[in-house]
């Protein structure tokens, strides 16, 4: 996903939106030129420096077909998100747009947007994605949108930060990480620094993977418990809520932007992050690495675009045949190449353009160890923000232990997914 959609934007309230008049000005809509011409419309939030990599993409797709030309309408991921849910109920929506994968539930459970089970297969094959990945396009079993774009978490290091502490190399198991981090970590005196920055709140999730790393979770594979009480989730909290509430490895109560300006500061050690971080590192002598594995062995997050269809197109087919262009071997070269984003495929790794850029097959190569975050919860936002949040915060300031707090939280989030 893009930087504009990592600072949480993540979850618009869809029924909110639906109960306003429906009054609305025609900003869009899907249309059929005169002749055999048909004009798709486009929707998304791609107002970032990598707009023009994905408006040559889209010239790409209209010089090569004739008959089809597709017209991007690009805002802000907020003004976007605001707009869309009553223009699609409206009828005056796009044929095409793209969110954050973890809206996919709100938009099909209102019936906003079509499914797309029958494209997979004739033309988008799931066996070069990664399997996190087609499964944040499913709500219910069914299949509502395919890629837009998808990114991997590595985690940065300083080299020189490394070297001063006499660290030859980037940790590989959690034992060498958290010596490193503690070797990295000064909390005494003005000159204070960080072994590893870990945001809370207004962030690509970072604590899942600590608690995938142990083998723990946050909800059983079916979604309908939870396992915020599980011995391994507790286990992996523990450790890692004791580094930093006691052991002063990072500051608490962080936003992602927070812990981003630390680390581009040359303050800390180490920062889990996606590809946009490395744009905005300046002066910074950084590597990235997989993050390191824990005793279940390597997990990641993953967070993705999805390209959706709205209800109300009279141009399915058409549509079809951009969403294949779209994540074609061609397409998803060139426009990781430009972005800096692994490809949607995992069979691009020997491609030239992939490789332009030495950091891309290093994102793309932990596609497979890669998971996403609550994928397709219509509660997303209240297991975030109302239960795991609040309960990583308390964890990490002191204000209960880990095990009463998790205790609490998990009896929260069984009455959420039971209905109570």
């Amino acid at each position: 996903m893009s930087n504009r959609m990592k600072k949480k934007t993540w979850v618009i309230s869809l029924a909110s939106v639906l109960t306003l008049s429906a009054v609305l000005t025609a900003c869009g809509g899907n249309k059929t030129d005169t002749g055999n011409k048909v004009t798709l419309t486009y929707w998304n939030g791609f107002t970032g420096p990598d707009r023009p990599a994905y408006e040559e993409l889209v010239k790409q797709f209209n010089d090569k077909h004739p008959n089809i030309q597709v017209t991007m309408d690009i805002s802000p991921w907020d003004a976007l998100l605001a707009k869309l849910p009553t223009s699609l109920a409206s009828g005056q929506g796009p044929d095409i747009a793209s969110f954050d994968s973890a809206l996919i539930p709100q938009y099909a459970k209102g019936n906003l947007i079509l499914p797309v089970d029958d494209l997979y297969g004739k033309g988008i094959d799931q066996k070069v994605i990664a399997k996190s990945l087609v499964d944040a396009m499913k709500y219910n079993d069914k299949l509502y949108a395919v890629p837009t774009n998808t990114a991997t978490l590595l985690m940065y290091y300083n080299k020189d930060i490394f070297k001063a502490a006499g660290i030859a190399a980037p940790p590989k198991t959690w034992a060498e990480w958290q010596d490193a981090i503690l070797k990295t970590t000064k909390t005494n005196g003005t000159d204070k620094q960080y072994g590893l920055v870990l945001a809370d709140h207004a962030t690509i999730p970072m604590w899942p993977i600590l608690i995938w790393g142990n083998g723990g979770d946050i909800l059983s594979a079916d979604h309908k418990k939870s396992m915020l009480n599980d011995s391994k989730t507790v286990e992996a909290l523990k450790i890692w809520a004791d580094l930093v509430a006691n052991k002063g490895i990072s500051p608490v109560n962080l936003t992602g932007g927070d812990a981003d300006k630390i680390f581009a500061s040359g303050k800390a050690a180490m920062e889990i992050n996606g590809p946009w971080m490395a744009g905005g590192l300046g002066g910074v002598n950084f590597g990235v690495a997989p993050v390191p594995a824990g005793p279940a062995g390597n997990a990641t997050l993953a967070t993705a675009a999805a390209m959706v269809v709205g209800k109300n197109t009279k141009h399915k087919d058409e549509i079809y045949e951009f969403m294949k262009f779209w994540n074609s071997a061609d397409a998803q070269a060139y426009l990781s190449s430009k972005t800096g984003f692994p490809p949607t495929r995992t069979d691009l790794s020997d491609n030239a353009q992939v490789k332009s850029n030495p950091l891309i097959p290093q994102f793309a190569a932990v596609a497979n160890d890669s998971r996403f975050y609550l994928a397709g919860l219509e509660q997303f936002s209240k297991i975030d923000s109302d239960i795991f949040t609040p309960a990583i915060q308390a964890i990490t300031n002191n204000k209960g232990t880990v095990e009463a707090t998790m205790a609490d939280a998990s009896k929260k989030l069984d009455a959420l997914l039971s209905g109570k």
